[in-house]
């Protein structure tokens, strides 16, 4: 390796984030920085005021629903005895989603433990007319999860058993409410791991996963969820129980309605169960930083990264400077290597430590000499490792400390990836704390997020419909991975023709004629 490569791994240890050593504190320090964001979150909405919904949206109007009684609150109380909340101090968080943007103003909270008590809870609903908002850990950044108005939360929080675990397929069976990180650490006791990695995993549920199609970190390696899972188990607006949990890789019979409710926000039913295909866990992981001076050398370095890493290749995230700069002030974090414009992190999974860090070293060390990366480092420890992930999974965190957080999450060309960055910056100038660019370079996902010291009316007609006309044009989708919720339910003709959206309409009043589940979500109000 040439003088000019350095491997500073030895750098990564100031950080600051207390750090441990051993496989099992890499999936708790994982979700450290999510959980002590719901901290923060929790604390903030204690301290300051969230207008409800209907009030900053007042042209929005409330659907022909029932509205809650005395008498309702009672035949609840005989389907989920003793789970049934109706304290407003206690609904309050139901209510309100993390981000702070929106506020329902429900009277009542659900806590179900099984499929017939969702059932039970449902037909009740649907004979009363009454609307439902399903939720899982309330981490969701478009509003999908909570309600706009008075609708009855359903909580899958008690839904949380482990049903089996299938070592040899890698078939998991498991509960909607089931935590991510719970679930990965207990397939990681068999030598498996979740498909899908995410910085909410540490409270995100697996049913809001699957409601929303989250995608994440591993996606590049592991693919979607519309691959790796094998069944559904969902209860339908009327009651119903669809029972699509098949555990096998092929079946091939009639159509596979279970896709139909993957990313469908919870407006066709409540996802209970899912059987899920669980990868093998590499036991070598390695992780590099590197920085570099153009986006054009991120999008250079992707390209030769996949020539030379190929099967072992599991993430490749970039950040620019302005994120780098955001987790240095906000949170005091240490950047390992010298100032760049750019960032990328590059993670490797295999089986051979030797063979992989080999690999690895060589790639850093090509592009060194020819000059594509400024600076690096290279870690094989895991608390070094998570130290280097840290600067990339906290960075929702560090964003809550400027205030109000204005987040966009979309897919778009490589192309013309960072140019939206560039372009919002100088729109917002003056109008905004700051404009931060990071996000999925290996499957052309863009988080762009714009901070304010509180929610300001004119920073976000500035942005949108801004935004969507400029990813419309670049045949981008204004929703990579994060949903449409109730935020960006209305632009979604920017990303699906006018029959695709017919379509979608149609099977929602088929399924859903009552219109119960989860309204004034993901389809456009006109």
């Amino acid at each position: 390796m040439t003088a000019t490569y350095i491997v500073k791994t030895a750098i990564i240890s100031c950080l600051r984030t207390p750090l441990r050593s051993g496989k099992a504190f890499l999936l708790q320090a994982r979700c450290l920085g999510h959980a002590k964001h719901l901290h923060t979150s929790a604390k903030r909405q204690k301290s300051a005021h969230v207008d409800l919904t209907s009030e900053r949206y007042p042209k929005l109007q409330r659907g022909p629903f029932a509205t809650l009684t005395d008498a309702d609150v009672t035949s609840f109380e005989r389907i989920v005895s003793g789970r049934v909340i109706t304290e407003p101090s206690e609904l309050d968080g139901y209510n309100t989603d993390w981000l702070r943007t929106v506020r329902g103003s429900s009277k009542l909270l659900l806590r179900p433990k099984t499929t017939e008590e969702v059932a039970a809870i449902l037909s009740y609903c649907h004979d009363r007319g009454l609307a439902v908002v399903p939720q899982g850990g309330n981490t969701g950044l478009v509003g999908g999860s909570v309600p706009v108005f008075d609708e009855v939360i359903i909580s899958t929080h008690l839904m949380n058993n482990i049903i089996s675990l299938d070592e040899v397929s890698g078939t998991l069976v498991c509960q909607a409410g089931c935590v991510l990180a719970t679930l990965d650490d207990h397939v990681g006791q068999c030598g498996l791991t979740m498909p899908l990695d995410l910085g909410a995993k540490g409270s995100c549920h697996i049913g809001g996963n699957l409601a929303t199609n989250a995608g994440g970190v591993r996606l590049l390696r592991y693919g979607s969820l519309h691959g790796s899972v094998l069944g559904i188990e969902a209860v339908l607006p009327s009651g119903e129980v669809l029972d699509c949990m098949s555990t096998l890789r092929k079946d091939n019979t009639g159509y596979d309605l279970k896709q139909m409710f993957i990313g469908s926000e919870g407006t066709l039913g409540i996802i209970t169960a899912a059987s899920i295909l669980c990868p093998q866990r590499p036991s070598a992981v390695s992780v590099a930083l590197l920085g570099c001076k153009t986006f054009q050398g991120v999008l250079d370095i992707f390209k030769q990264t996949k020539r030379q890493l190929g099967e072992i290749l599991t993430a490749f995230e970039f950040m620019d400077t302005a994120s780098m700069e955001l987790i240095g002030e906000n949170l005091r974090l240490s950047n390992p290597i010298g100032a760049s414009p750019f960032y990328v992190l590059i993670e490797t999974g295999g089986s051979n430590q030797a063979h992989d860090e080999e690999k690895l070293s060589g790639l850093l060390e090509g592009l060194m000499e020819k000059g594509m990366a400024a600076d690096g480092t290279l870690a094989t420890e895991m608390t070094k490792i998570q130290a280097i992930w840290s600067l990339r999974e906290r960075l929702a965190e560090a964003l809550l400390h400027d205030g109000y957080c204005y987040k966009y999450d979309v897919s778009l060309p490589l192309s013309a990836f960072y140019q939206l960055v560039i372009d919002m910056r100088q729109r917002l100038e003056g109008a905004a704390t700051r404009v931060v660019g990071y996000g999925h370079v290996g499957d052309g996902n863009l988080h762009l997020n714009v901070t304010s010291p509180e929610y300001s009316q004119r920073t976000m007609d500035l942005i949108e419909p801004f935004i969507y006309d400029w990813v419309a044009k670049q045949k981008g989708s204004i929703s990579a991975e994060h949903g449409l919720g109730f935020k960006k339910r209305d632009f979604i003709y920017h990303s699906k023709s006018t029959s695709a959206v017919t379509l979608m309409k149609q099977i929602k009043n088929l399924v859903d004629p009552k219109g119960i589940m989860n309204p004034y979500k993901l389809l456009p109000s006109k």
